[in-house]
Order: structure tokens, then sequence, then C-alpha cells
């Protein structure tokens, strides 16, 4: 039996990988089984997009797609929270850790599953071959990482239009992708937007570190279908005045969470 995913979206509020037999070739080599299959989901959207015809449902089954192709390599998933999501009664600010590619390219898949979604990307992003394509489509809030307050202008502008029409938003307050969590290189652009808009800020840890970083591209790293890949949702916070104690309150959230799953490794 081949290793696969539950019913997708769970009918609970957890989602886990259904457990199953691992090729031979996908145990020895799980980094170029899953990245000849990812580069072909890719490569398949994007020919899509540039002809205009990558909607919010495309973007949820590419995400999913690659959900799968790491389940079939051996990459284990346990999700919590979803109920979190599925109740929610308007549009949110997910704001989440960031530790690797994996997170861009399947909360898609997750989120859009119940509600139109988008993302602060960096401009550099939008220069990447083929996959520029597929984010462009998305419509994603755009940032340079240079000019911090203007970064912050076009945020709140964009930001609260997607929001008022419908469109949650998800926002990595790190600088960078990093293994560690620092709460002092945790910005509160999420809660301030948040704020702003007069919509909930939903906390989500994540532990994506089997998706390594690569050495000449640090997008193709390592896949090490070892670890378990973990994501815990957490309640939607109401967000007043400028949102200091949500955001305190996510850091808390989110530290809490990696601090419990590192242990336990």
């Amino acid at each position: 039996m081949e290793r696969v995913g539950a019913q997708w979206p769970p009918s609970g509020h957890v989602y886990q990988t259904v457990p199953g037999s691992i090729s031979p070739f996908s145990r020895l080599f799980p980094a170029m089984a899953f990245y000849s299959r990812f580069l072909r989901v890719i490569f398949k959207a994007s020919a899509a997009a540039k002809r205009g015809r990558y909607d919010g449902a495309a973007w949820r089954r590419t995400s999913l797609e690659i959900l799968r192709a790491l389940e079939t390599i051996g990459v284990y998933f346990h999700i919590t929270g979803m109920n979190h999501l599925q109740q929610l009664e308007s549009p949110c600010v997910v704001v989440a850790n960031h530790m690797s590619v994996m997170e861009t390219v399947i909360l898609p898949g997750i989120i859009q599953s119940f509600r139109p979604v988008t993302f602060i990307v960096k401009d550099s992003l939008m220069q990447y071959p083929v996959f520029k394509h597929v984010l462009a489509a998305r419509h994603p809030i755009v940032v340079n990482r240079i000019n911090p307050r203007q970064d912050f202008k076009t945020v709140m502008r964009q930001g609260t239009t997607l929001l008022s029409t419908g469109t949650s938003v998800v926002v990595f307050p790190q600088t960078t992708r990093a293994r560690h969590f620092d709460p002092e290189k945790f910005n509160s652009l999420g809660s301030k937007l948040a704020a702003r808009a007069n919509v909930p800020a939903l906390p989500l840890a994540l532990l994506t570190d089997a998706w390594g970083t690569g050495r000449l591209v640090k997008e193709f790293g390592k896949i090490d279908s070892r670890k378990t890949v973990r994501l815990a949702f957490g309640p939607p916070l109401t967000v007043e005045a400028r949102g200091g104690r949500q955001h305190q309150e996510i850091i808390r959230f989110i530290n809490g969470k990696l601090n419990r799953w590192q242990g336990e490794r």
C-alpha cells in the first residue's frame, strides 16, 4: 500500500499521514524522488498560470499534490487545530514562524481548502523562473525588505483591501527562514494588519525542517523523511488597539509548541 494522506479536508481538527509502504528508491534517494515529482507539478502549474487558468482551486490542488509527494517518500505530517480554520466566520491574518520552503508550498492546500488566501512575499520570489508565474497568479503582497517604512505601508494598504474582500493573508514576521525561533526577530506586522483590518489573528506554529536548505540553491535542500512535519493552528485572537498583547500571545503559542516538539525528538 502506498503511503498516502487521509481524507482532505479532514472531518475533524487533526490531520495525520496514513502510514503505508515506501518504494525502495524513495527510501534510498528521498530528495531525488521528491524533487522530480515536485518540478513536474510546478511546471504544470506555471503553464496553467501563464495561460490565465490558475485560480484558487488550482493552487489548492497543486499544493496538496506537493504534500502528497512528500508523504509518498516517507514524510509524516501531523496537523492540529484545523477546527480553528473551519470555524472562522471571516478572513483572518495567519501569523506563523518561517522555517523552510515547505510551508510556502503546502499552506495553500491547507488554508485554501477553507477560505481564499494569499501571502506576503519578498520581491525576489517574483523573479524565480517558472515559480514566479504561479505566485503572480495568486496576487501576493510583495515587499522588498529594504525600506521597512514603505513595506509597512504596502502591507497595510493591500492587506486591508484583500481582507475586506474575503481573502486571508499569511504573514511570516521573521525577515528570513530560520531553524530556531527568536522572538526578538519576530515583528508585530501580522497583529498590526489584523488590527487595521478588524479581523482575527490566527497563530500558526510549524516545524518543517524535514525540508533542508541547499548549498547551491537553498530552496533545493536535503529531504529528511525521518523528521515529522508538525503544524498547529491556535485559537483566533481578537486584536485590540495596535495588537501588542496579542502579538505576545502569538509568540508564546509558537514558542511553546516548538519547545514541546523539539523536546519530543
